[in-house]
């Protein structure tokens, strides 16, 4: 590949464009990695997983400090200083965007701070008037804010997840449009520290993603906790009253209006491609989302793509896959890997989390596959009635013949840590006879999943 300035070369430098580099580079492929945004470190560090999560934590140490009467404790009041929460998540933040610059800048490969987009199939044109070509390409560019889908909203002005990131201070009342994994844990975020939040949805229930059972438990909690849920909306228009912003909406054949000071904008992502000049390459895309095969190549050979370009899952644990994937792929054509979505982990972290891997009933009953269920509520657990942290439940998923475990949902305390021990019996293969056969700690959390395995091996002994 003489003729091109580089072997590889990478547009964007987040989760899935950091691990192509790395890997490409290690091999010892010439890489330059091509990153326009204004910081460095990609969605998760600057305004993701990392930032949000800080904040979920302050609030609920706060939540739990107020119910510690529960166990005896004198707590007082529990205050908040916001601008001091705001302040350590940005140092936080800073912490784990210093290590990826630095990542980026220890010269195993070369970086340009530009955008860039295609000429053709092997040369990108970067806005900085340099031309780049190379053998291979690698699209990593992330994910924005998706465009408001309603008459006035754009006018009115929403709050999206990056603004509340760079509050100052908080509003007395808010409106929470969409019930995805961001809108639901903005909207507990919020209230813990004492927002009156309203949420619309349009589906029928909140996290639509999960099966019913799930979402039904989260939202059980929020009411709990005086969030107003409104689901089965239709949005029709939005306005400013004086002070406050309005959205109408209808709901069972009737229209009906909330008001509020703010109104925060969780109605989805949309691809970063518009830029990129695609067609120029043939590169092909639905609703502007990269179309990728099972090994992360795209429509044109030599081009590949990963992380939220690509979706539809916009998880970081993914994007990094997909991108040492596209990087095997590249360095070894020969042997190529595919991606496996088999064990699909997702984690919403609300108060209970909200976790899943592999078949939900949702998506068995949508594709036909035959499965057997069993569940168990942690009110009937002896760690979680200790926690006093009662809402939810374990739910297992097997193979009517083999008891082989298909998928698992978690909807209670510790849900996103809990998770990981069916992740782990999946990547073995394991069946729900060899899970509820291991050795558990008592009393804790983990332990609840023995209940659920000990059901279905049972029922497949039969």
């Amino acid at each position: 590949m003489g003729a091109f300035d580089f072997d590889v070369a990478v547009i964007g430098g987040g989760s899935a464009g950091y691990a192509t580099a790395r890997t490409t580079a290690a091999a010892g492929q010439r890489t330059v990695v091509i990153e326009t945004g204004e910081e460095l470190g990609g969605l998760c560090i600057l305004r993701g997983c990392m930032p949000t999560k800080a904040l979920l934590h302050a609030a609920d140490v706060r939540h739990q400090a107020r119910r510690s009467k529960l166990w005896g404790l004198e707590p007082g009041e529990v205050g908040f200083d916001f601008p001091a929460v705001m302040r350590r998540k940005a140092a936080m933040v800073e912490e784990f965007a210093s290590y990826r610059r630095s990542q980026l800048q220890d010269g195993r490969f070369e970086l340009i701070r530009a955008l860039a987009r295609f000429r053709d199939p092997h040369t990108l044109e970067l806005d900085d008037g340099q031309t780049v070509t190379a053998g291979h390409i690698m699209i990593s560019t992330g994910s924005r804010v998706a465009d408001l889908p309603v008459p006035g909203l754009a006018k009115l002005g929403c709050m999206s997840s990056d603004d509340a990131l760079r509050l100052e201070s908080l509003p007395q009342s808010i409106i929470v449009l969409g019930g995805g994994a961001v809108a639901v844990e903005f909207a507990q975020f919020f209230a813990r520290f004492d927002v009156e939040v309203t949420v619309l949805q349009r589906s029928p229930h909140i996290l639509k993603a999960c099966d019913d059972d799930v979402a039904g438990e989260v939202e059980a909690a929020f009411r709990a906790e005086g969030i107003t849920v409104h689901t089965g909306c239709s949005l029709i228009d939005a306005r400013q009253d004086g002070n406050e912003k309005v959205i109408v909406y209808e709901h069972d054949g009737g229209q009906h209006e909330v008001h509020a000071e703010a109104v925060f904008h969780g109605l989805g992502r949309s691809p970063n491609t518009d830029s990129l000049a695609l067609e120029n390459a043939g590169i092909e895309t639905e609703h502007g989302r990269i179309i990728c095969d099972a090994h992360m190549r795209t429509s044109t050979p030599h081009v590949f793509a990963g992380g939220d370009c690509t979706g539809p899952h916009e998880i970081v644990h993914l994007a990094v896959q997909q991108g040492e994937i596209a990087a095997h792929n590249i360095l070894y054509p020969a042997k190529p890997q595919p991606m496996d979505y088999r064990m699909l982990i997702s984690v919403v972290f609300t108060d209970p989390q909200a976790a899943t891997v592999g078949l939900t009933e949702k998506a068995a009953k949508a594709q036909g596959i035959p499965c057997l269920t069993a569940s168990y509520p942690f009110n009937d657990h002896g760690k979680s009635i200790i926690m006093d942290a009662m809402h939810g439940f374990v739910k297992l998923l097997c193979d009517p013949g083999s008891g082989e475990i298909l998928g698992g949902a978690c909807v209670g305390p510790m849900g996103g840590e809990l998770i990981h021990e069916i992740v782990t019996a999946m990547a073995k293969r394991m069946t729900v006879a060899e899970l509820a056969a291991m050795p558990h700690y008592h009393p804790t959390l983990a332990e609840i999943w023995t209940y659920p395995a000990d059901d279905l091996a049972e029922e497949i002994a039969r």
